[in-house]
């Protein structure tokens, strides 16, 4: 069964559904020292000293790397580096530092602990939370994803477990200076990241807000076939497999421009080569053309018979045409490489292709993960695990998913009884967050979260109020959190 919870102890707890009762027992016998003596004493009032940027200093192992210019009126801005072990079972071995961001409000405020799941921007910008708390927030940037990587980079280590205790030690960090309320959030792996970390240490945050956030069974989940069955009308799933049958019969065409558009964005085909790469982007297309899109992309599928530009034009708009470049696997090489080990991934059918094709059943997680992967299995016991303790175990949990995004085919199920809550978009993508929800689920969602974070409860023409207010007021840009893997790395 591999390490999947680091030592015999825990994995007994979890086999035993026994997560909640192991308490999210860290994996190593570290501990981070506090801060600096009255540190938690000062953190009591916001206009005590020392400055924010001195009781950040004063932190061991964090580095503020720099403060950037206010992004709006009463918001400072940090990006930080924080000292982390590589393997968190011998915190005397490598270590390797993590970048994360401070949006920073007040002491007295709730904590957002954010994750993308992915790589982070260093420019600010608040999530969903934050912004309906107006709080304070931490983002963290996942482990693996470059510069937050070990070297050299072990990637047995690269796995939630692994994260989780990452994130463990930020909280233990931070919590002196921010004694409030802790809410966790992310969106897609993000919000998976954010369910990940409550799983393995319950008591670390108050509450999680996890938006589209999926669990698969296996690399390659037959479920998420069944659910693209269903999606928009006959006629335009019938459109969506004529478009890529055409794609791949016209090859010959198709290939010269895909290379052409994808070296129009600086990308190359190396390790994949055109041919493979232009056929994985096909078979890609029906998850992404409702992952970000909806029905109305039905209206400008290229018909039958046109110029081949146009193929690639579409693929370009609907998947990117550098979804499948050297330098875009390579960068969302960590992801590939979780999917292809712990957190599944989606089936695609290509019943419809045969004939077209010429790697059926090859576009895989593994397949994408530019350096070897034979001494690394599928761990089958991950997911399940978690997704027991999630709607078993799971308090203060509040999931978002989109009616119509692929990834709700594997949304995690919470129950009432743990003030748990899981809402669908009504024709939602892969973007789908609180605001967007229906009144009734809107107002409940609100309420909520102002209860776990500490906050009074408002109305909901109040709260109406006061996020429009909010709106015009603030500089500082609003982010669901989505991870946009079709438009490549994320840019300052």
């Amino acid at each position: 069964m591999s390490r999947f919870f680091g030592r015999p102890a825990v994995l007994a707890c979890a086999l035993a559904w026994g997560l909640q009762a192991c308490g999210g027992s860290e994996l190593s016998n570290e501990s981070v020292p506090p801060s600096a003596p009255g540190v938690q004493a000062q953190s009591q009032t916001q206009d005590a000293a020392p400055d924010i940027l001195a009781r950040l200093q004063a932190i061991p192992g964090l580095t503020v790397v720099q403060e950037r210019p206010a992004p709006a009126p009463g918001v400072r801005f940090f990006v930080l580096n924080h000292d982390q072990p590589a393997d968190h079972l011998k915190p005397n071995g490598t270590r390797f530092q993590q970048r994360m961001t401070l949006l920073y409000r007040s002491a007295e405020l709730p904590m957002v602990l954010a994750s993308t799941g992915y790589g982070i921007s260093t420019s600010p910008a608040q999530f969903e939370p934050t912004y309906l708390l107006q709080s304070n927030q931490l983002l963290v940037e996942h482990r693996f994803f470059t510069p937050s990587i070990p070297q050299p980079a072990d990637w047995k280590l690269l796995s939630i477990e692994q994260a989780a205790a990452d994130h463990h030690r930020v909280v233990q960090a931070f919590k002196p200076l921010f004694p409030g309320k802790w809410i966790s959030t992310g969106a897609s792996k993000g919000g998976m990241t954010s369910l990940y970390h409550r799983a393995f240490f319950p008591r670390d945050v108050d509450a999680t807000v996890a938006y589209v956030a999926p669990n698969s069974h296996g690399p390659q989940d037959p479920r998420y076939v069944r659910f693209l069955s269903k999606l928009g009308t006959p006629e335009c799933r019938e459109r969506i497999k004529t478009f890529q049958r055409e794609a791949l019969a016209r090859r010959a065409e198709v290939e010269p421009l895909f290379q052409a558009t994808g070296a129009a964005y600086g990308r190359t085909y190396n390790f994949l080569g055109v041919d493979k790469a232009m056929e994985f982007v096909t078979v890609e297309l029906p998850f992404a053309f409702w992952q970000y899109g909806d029905a109305s992309l039905c209206d400008v599928i290229p018909p039958p018979g046109g110029p081949a530009q146009a193929l690639v034009d579409f693929m370009d708009e609907v998947v990117g045409i550098t979804y499948t470049s050297d330098a875009d696997l390579d960068y969302y090489a960590p992801y590939d490489f979780q999917a292809a080990t712990q957190l599944g991934s989606y089936d695609s059918d290509e019943s419809h292709l045969r004939g077209v094709q010429r790697y059926p059943g090859g576009y895989t997680p593994r397949a994408l993960v530019p350096f070897d992967m034979r001494p690394y299995p599928f761990n089958p016991f991950a997911m399940p695990l978690v997704e027991g303790w999630v709607k078993a175990f799971g308090e203060r949990i509040l999931l978002v998913y989109g009616e119509n995004d692929p990834w709700s085919t594997g949304a995690f199920s919470v129950s009432a009884r743990n003030d748990s809550y899981r809402f669908f978009q009504p024709g939602g993508n892969h973007g789908s967050y609180i605001q967007a929800l229906p009144e009734a689920d809107q107002a409940l969602a609100l309420e909520r979260l102002r209860t776990w974070a500490g906050l009074p409860a408002e109305s909901a023409g109040a709260m109406s109020l006061r996020v429009q207010s909010t709106k015009a007021s603030t500089e500082l840009p609003f982010t669901t959190g989505v991870v946009d893997r079709r438009r490549g790395p994320p840019r300052d």
